[in-house]
C-alpha cells in the first residue's frame, strides 16, 4: 500500500509563494510513477493542478496556472514539491497529491491519493 503524506499549507497573503511538499511510502520504488497535485475549491470540482513524469525531465500544468507553479520531485526522497508564487484568492483549495501508473503527467488515473493539505489565500 502506497501512503501519501502532504505538508506545508496554510494561510497567505495574496501575492505570496508557498510550497508544498508531498511524501510517499512504501515498499516499491517511486521512480517509475508519475506524481502530481490537484486541488477542490470549496463547492468545486477536484481539478488537475501539476505532474511530473519518473524522471523528472516531463511536467504539465493546468493552463491558468502556468508560470506561477512549478513542480519538482526528488526520487532519492519519494518526495514532490509544488512551489506556489504570485498566490491569489482563487487558488484557495485543499491540495492532493497524487500518484499515478502509466498515466503520463496529467494523471488522468490515479492509483493514490493523498488526504490533501488546506491552502487559503486572502486578499
Amino acid at each position: 500500500q502506497v501512503q501519501l503524506v502532504e505538508s506545508g499549507g496554510g494561510l497567505v497573503q495574496a501575492g505570496d509563494s508557498l510550497r508544498l511538499s508531498c511524501a510517499a511510502s512504501s515498499g516499491r520504488t517511486f521512480s517509475s510513477y508519475a506524481m502530481g497535485w490537484f486541488r477542490q475549491a470549496p463547492g468545486k470540482e477536484r481539478e488537475f493542478v501539476a505532474g511530473i513524469n519518473w524522471s523528472g525531465d516531463t511536467t504539465g500544468y493546468a493552463d491558468s496556472l502556468k508560470g506561477r507553479f512549478r513542480i519538482s520531485r526528488d526520487n532519492a526522497k519519494n518526495t514532490v514539491t509544488l512551489q506556489m508564487n504570485s498566490l491569489k484568492p482563487e487558488d484557495t483549495a485543499v491540495y492532493y497529491c497524487a500518484l499515478a501508473y502509466g498515466s503520463g503527467v496529467r494523471l488522468t488515473t490515479v492509483n493514490y491519493w493523498g488526504k490533501g493539505t488546506l491552502v487559503t489565500v486572502s486578499s
